[in-house]
């Protein structure tokens, strides 16, 4: 079960200097909600912090929740940006969802947000 309020942050130990964090989970997975079938891919999060920064192990917790969770890998980045996004508030980040062939056809998923 996916529960954003698992995730936990931290404060930016560097609030002054604009600087980028990469995340790459690769090993993320999901269920295809038409067939039942497992979906693997990698998760790549790259985000320039304001005054949060996300804390790793709730932050794979987090997506260990999709594990069982039947969704489309489109449904799944913008879910994933949505409730990342909501409890850093970053100045910029970026979500990349790269998910392994299924029937000899590979999907990326792309998503950007942009802080105030």
């Amino acid at each position: 079960m996916v529960d954003k309020n698992i995730l936990e942050t931290f404060e930016n130990p560097c609030p002054k200097r604009d600087y980028e964090v990469l995340i790459v989970q690769p090993e993320f997975t999901s269920v295809c909600p038409k067939t039942g079938h497992p979906d693997f891919g990698t998760i790549e999060i790259r985000y320039h912090p304001k005054e949060k920064c996300v804390e790793l192990k709730s932050l794979k917790i987090y997506l260990q929740g999709y594990r069982n969770e039947g969704i489309f890998y489109e449904r799944a980045v913008n879910r994933i940006m949505d409730d990342i996004s909501s409890v850093v508030e970053p100045k910029f980040m970026e979500i990349i969802g790269r998910f392994t062939a299924r029937g000899g056809i590979t999907t990326s998923v792309k998503v950007q947000y942009q802080g105030e």
